[in-house]
């Protein structure tokens, strides 16, 4: 005797070794022993063999017009059993019976499972639309097919996935019938669905890939300022007091956004007075107001090689930045000094308009300034004695941050950055370097972070809500609690001296600014705004510098091939991380034996890989030489905030 019956979702046939009650012990054609329940049985059969009635049915239900068998099957609930004698007749035996259920059970669009061997056929319009939903997904599945094929047998991109190709990798639907296409193809290829995409061309390279997937992700509006902002109006700033004081700023010549300036005054033969003048746009731009809701979206001004997107419009920049010859409202921190022991007496902060003498643009004068010449007190230059007041200053602030710090900072190291001699992907690409604490970097890196650390020590002892930045055991974090900065060797940092292309140091403002017309601030140290604030620049600020070091990357690469550079200089920062000589560009060399730190080394370059930007190399020499001076610190992650001073004197950088 032979059992028919279900177990665990599967229709199964056995045969019968012993009965209890209706609890059978039952042999599978496997050769496995099981128990089953008299409730999981369909029937007793002897004909055909367990063996074989699986697959005879199975051949039979092949052949069975489902859609008739919905026609031909009664309303409302049936068994399996009458359903076969519909079809088949009085005289169904055990293989026609078993067919109609495997048939039954196979097609739920047509019959609804009701229990165990009893169906109900679906009602007409259900069953239209699960038909219609059947047939698209079979469509799908098809174009699927035509699509895999297209791209592994002809290397093409269907015009489908070309449409949607950077979100395809972006932000992909991975239900979408493209995206399973595209997965599938690149499989096939053994490639990741981005090279596939680059290789057929539908992403139009890696520079494209770069550029146009970062923007796409956190410009989605688009690069441009939306054509209704309202323009800047003087209104509220056009009667602020003109400072009677000689100002000059200090930037790289291809700043545009020029927001912080530099004054010396000599009070008497015993006191000098540093003015650090600082643009305020926070005058004009208000909280929530339509131009403040874009700053607030862009939260800082993006910058790589050939690249610059600014936070705010060319308008307001202009309206605000500081270039000669104008008055334009700013907030100024006066420092008395004393000229014998160049310490603090005490600070002021005021809000007033300032009419810049000159912008000195550093890279033309930086051999005007030599460390020599600042000593000799032999440098030719307008503004040189106030420099040199202001270096000598700068010195001593550096002195006392590194007492704190418990370290000195890594001055006299050369910073490279890509200069680039055309449009796009195709220009000629240059190097261009600055050497890291030479005197009017000093100056300029000093003074903002005097400043900062001054306001921001204001703002916490008048009580006024702030954003700041504190470092503790290496890890920097923004809050609304001031707290000390390790790294820098200062008690509390909080961004305030850029707030033309960084939304933080615009908030900042605003509150210094309530502090100084003793108004209410605008905003409070519960207000969830600054935290949200927070958290957002802290991801976007973060996804801009990496955008910024990845283009540094890509040029790097370019330029090596440009150069058709064969062997290359390197230094080991820590274990397998190295620095290539002369280049923004840092990465891994796996399998690279323990060297010391700073120790030099020659690779053999074997290929650059712009989509990961690595460079393809192995190790040629160990040198005998080491140079612990040219780590860049910053890259290794262990840099103080002075290098965030970096843009105000090269955007580039």
């Amino acid at each position: 005797m032979f059992l028919f019956f279900e177990e665990d979702g599967a229709f199964k046939t056995g045969t019968v070794l012993s009965q209890t009650g209706n609890a059978y012990q039952v042999e599978l054609p496997t050769g496995r022993r099981t128990k089953v329940k008299g409730g999981h049985v369909f029937f007793e059969f002897e004909a055909p063999a367990a063996s074989e009635l699986l697959a005879r049915a199975q051949a039979v239900g092949d052949d069975i017009d489902v859609a008739f068998l919905w026609e031909v099957a009664p309303e409302g609930e049936v068994k399996f059993e009458d359903i076969a004698r519909e079809y088949f007749g009085e005289d169904a035996g055990v293989v026609e019976r078993v067919a109609s259920l495997l048939a039954l059970h196979a097609n739920p669009v047509y019959f609804h499972r009701k229990g165990r061997g009893a169906y109900r056929k679906a009602p007409p319009e259900i069953l239209k639309a699960a038909l219609a939903a059947v047939e698209k997904k079979r469509l799908a599945e098809e174009q699927r097919k035509r699509w895999v094929r297209e791209m592994v047998d002809e290397n093409t991109a269907p015009a489908e996935i070309r449409a949607q190709a950077l979100n395809l990798v972006i932000a992909p639907d991975k239900n979408s019938t493209a995206w399973k296409a595209l997965s599938d193809a690149a499989s096939e290829r053994r490639m990741t669905p981005l090279r596939l995409l680059l290789s057929m061309g539908a992403i139009a390279s890696a520079y494209r890939w770069h550029v146009d997937s970062f923007y796409a992700q956190y410009f989605p509006r688009s690069k441009g300022f939306p054509a209704d902002l309202s323009l800047p109006s003087n209104e509220g700033w056009d009667q602020l007091p003109i400072a009677q004081v000689k100002a000059f700023s200090i930037d790289d010549s291809a700043t545009t956004e020029i927001d912080d300036a530099l004054s010396v005054e000599h009070v008497d033969d015993k006191l000098l007075r540093v003015g650090i003048h600082i643009a305020a746009p926070a005058l004009g731009i208000h909280r929530d107001s339509d131009i403040d809701q874009v700053a607030r979206r862009r939260l800082s001004t993006v910058y790589a090689p050939g690249i610059k997107t600014t936070m705010l419009p060319d308008e307001w920049v202009n309206a605000f930045s500081l270039d000669e010859h104008r008055p334009v409202p700013c907030v100024s921190l006066y420092a008395l000094l004393d000229k014998d022991t160049l310490e603090v007496q005490a600070t002021e902060t005021h809000l007033e308009r300032i009419s810049v003498e000159e912008n000195i643009r550093y890279d033309l004068i930086e051999d005007q300034f030599t460390e020599e010449k600042m000593i000799s007190g032999t440098a030719e230059h307008r503004f040189a004695g106030e420099i040199q007041w202001l270096w000598k200053f700068a010195k001593k602030c550096l002195a006392e941050r590194e007492a704190v710090r418990g370290r000195p900072e890594n001055l006299g190291r050369l910073e490279w950055s890509i200069v680039l001699d055309g449009e796009g992907e195709d220009a000629h690409v240059g190097l261009k370097s600055r050497r890291r604490g030479s005197p009017l970097d000093l100056v300029v890196g000093e003074m903002m972070i005097f400043a900062n650390t001054t306001w921001g020590g204001w703002l916490e002892e008048i009580g006024v809500a702030g954003i700041y930045r504190s470092q503790s055991i290496g890890r920097v974090k923004m809050s609304t609690t001031a707290g000390s900065h390790d790294g820098m060797g200062v008690p509390q940092y909080a961004w305030c001296t850029s707030p033309l292309r960084r939304y933080v140091d615009l908030v900042n403002q605003r509150q210094l600014i309530s502090a100084v017309l003793d108004q209410e601030a605008s905003y409070r140290r519960s207000d969830t705004d600054l935290f949200t604030i927070i958290s957002n620049f802290t991801l976007t600020y973060g996804a801009y510098g990496d955008f910024q070091r990845k283009m540094e990357r890509f040029w790097s690469l370019r330029w090596i091939e440009q150069e058709g550079l064969k062997v290359i200089e390197a230094v080991v920062v820590k274990g397998e991380l190295i620095q290539i000589e002369g280049l923004p560009f840092m990465q891994r060399m796996p399998g690279l034996p323990e060297l010391a730190r700073g120790q030099k080394i020659l690779l053999d370059v074997l290929g650059v890989d712009y989509i990961d930007v690595l460079l393809e190399a192995r190790l040629r020499q160990v040198l005998d030489e080491t140079d612990e001076a040219a780590i860049d610190e910053e890259d290794e992650g262990v840099a103080d905030e002075a290098q965030e001073q970096k843009p105000e004197l090269s955007e580039e950088s």
